[in-house]
């Protein structure tokens, strides 16, 4: 007779070691739709190098004197900015996902219930690292210079990642508590544009009304600017980093479990 192997059982606990797995897996489900869907690609690419181009020369001549001189300024407020604005494509892809029924699937498997969250932001994540390392090419191309050498560099993109995945979770909250995709995007239009422009990511603090610089001072916009630029320039301040972590931190603590909540009763 023969011996018929026992079944494994199922458990409702998913250890942090397979919620990690999960996590990768969702994650690189995400990144294989741009093989299929490479216009998500150039989504990425096109705003990016527009800003560089059009601040550049447009504004370059009548705020610095040169466009030279500007890019030197302006480039490391581009790389925050776009990275803020890039974002909320992790909110507009989880709320498509949610509204075609994609999270009702995932629910009925035995995967930890933070992995879509989680895997959904890693991918974002990665796509963060092709827009940085694409506004340095072309910032680079225009006449930018960095003086910070290659540790200077890796630390731009260590900070600003670190940021962008905190907030991150406010873009995931807003994706899970609206009914459609747009209202994310309207949402990212009335907070991070200005958000973004009131900072000094364009325009040094000192040219503003002194009501506005008080306000200027504090955005974290500003100081995540002001820690990208010294690190390029190789005068890394402990303090702005230092700051910049802070509010990551500050944002995580606050938006991540409220999120997570939130998507638990979404779905």
């Amino acid at each position: 007779m023969t011996a018929v192997a026992e079944a494994p059982r199922l458990t409702k606990v998913v250890s942090p070691a397979q919620g990690l797995r999960q996590t990768a897996t969702l994650s690189w489900r995400s990144l294989v739709s741009l093989k299929h869907n490479p216009f998500e690609l150039l989504d990425l690419s096109i705003q990016p190098i527009m800003f560089v181009v059009l601040f550049t020369y447009v504004f370059g001549g009548a705020i610095s004197g040169s466009t030279g001189n500007y890019l030197q300024f302006a480039l490391p407020g581009i790389i925050v900015q776009n990275a803020i604005f890039a974002t909320l494509t992790t909110g507009v892809g989880l709320s498509t996902d949610l509204t075609k029924g994609v999270y009702d699937r995932l629910r009925s498997l035995p995967i930890a219930r933070w992995a879509p969250l989680s895997g959904r932001i890693v991918a974002d994540t990665v796509k963060q690292v092709w827009a940085i390392s694409l506004l340095l090419g072309v910032g680079s191309l225009l006449g930018y210079r960095v003086h910070g050498g290659v540790a200077g560099v890796l630390g731009v993109y260590v900070l600003v990642l670190i940021f962008t995945l905190a907030v991150s979770w406010v873009a995931v909250l807003v994706g899970v508590m609206v009914d459609n995709p747009e209202k994310v995007q309207i949402f990212g239009f009335v907070v991070t544009f200005p958000l973004t422009f009131t900072s000094n990511a364009f325009v040094p603090t000192d040219t503003m009304p002194g009501w506005l610089q008080a306000w200027v001072k504090v955005n974290p916009v500003t100081i995540l600017a002001d820690a990208v630029r010294d690190l390029f320039n190789g005068t890394a301040s402990a303090s702005a980093i230092g700051q910049s972590l802070l509010w990551a931190l500050a944002i995580t603590v606050v938006f991540a479990p409220l999120s997570v909540w939130k998507f638990k009763r979404r779905i």
